[in-house]
């Protein structure tokens, strides 16, 4: 690629990731379609997506750490219901026609927007809620469905954790974007990208500009969802799901 491409690519990857990295997902509303866009067939996009969305929760990471570290037992639960669901979405996906399921889930992730939006005290306090065993199991499933869309279909399912973890495990808008961002960014798509990398092709020569755009962008995007509070990011979620699903549902 000329150094002009690598530029665009660079910028692309920024201002996604710091979008994502503020209001708990939605990289790929610009990350991938670029990709494509660029030139490359869909799976070879999807695969170098997820190697370069993993700095994203590498950049994020180093933030929200200085902050408050996760609890371990919530996060192990989070990998261990999501990671497997992640597998086994990217081992179909690049046999699947797709459209059918962008349309299903631009409206989820649309109507996820508006949920947040109807309900305005939604995520600005923390609170534990469904810790008990129903509950974790319930969570567990969904956790799980998510993990699957998220090794398919990569625009927006962050987005699906960040609410979810809000709405049914009592989180507040920081924290669980925190919780996404760490979880989902490194541990998800890093396995989505192992199994995309083993059944399709990544280019790399797109790598190194794409790392450094997430690394920075995720960063500066935690930066700033920290400094705004729950409040702003709640509003930022909103935004980015209702364009996700949007762009979804649009094509």
């Amino acid at each position: 690629m000329s150094w002009i491409d690598q530029l665009v690519l660079f910028v692309v990857s920024l201002l996604a990731n710091l979008f994502s990295a503020f209001s708990g997902g939605g990289a790929g509303l610009i990350q991938l379609p670029a990709l494509i866009f660029l030139g490359l067939p869909f799976g070879t996009a999807l695969a170098t997506h997820k190697v370069a969305s993993v700095a994203l929760g590498l950049g994020a990471t180093a933030r929200h750490l200085r902050e408050e570290p996760l609890r371990l037992r919530l996060a192990l639960f989070i990998l261990a219901c999501g990671v497997p669901g992640v597998v086994l979405g990217s081992s179909f996906i690049l046999g699947m026609p797709g459209r059918w399921a962008e349309i299903a889930l631009g409206l989820l992730t649309l109507g996820l927007g508006l949920y947040s939006a109807l309900s305005p005290k939604l995520g600005l306090e923390a609170r534990v809620t469904h810790r008990d065993l129903a509950g974790l199991l319930i969570g567990g499933v969904v956790l799980f469905a998510i993990g699957v869309l998220n090794g398919s279909l990569t625009s927006g399912t962050g987005l699906f954790v960040t609410l979810w973890l809000v709405r049914w495990f009592g989180l507040d808008y920081r924290r669980a974007v925190a919780y996404t961002l760490i979880l989902v960014g490194i541990f998800w798509n890093g396995t989505g990208a192992l199994t995309l990398g083993l059944l399709g092709d990544i280019r790399w020569s797109w790598i190194p500009a794409l790392l450094a755009g997430s690394l920075i962008g995720g960063y500066l995007g935690a930066h700033l969802g920290i400094l705004k509070g729950n409040r702003w990011i709640k509003r930022g979620y909103e935004l980015v799901t209702v364009a996700v699903g949007l762009k979804l549902l649009w094509g």
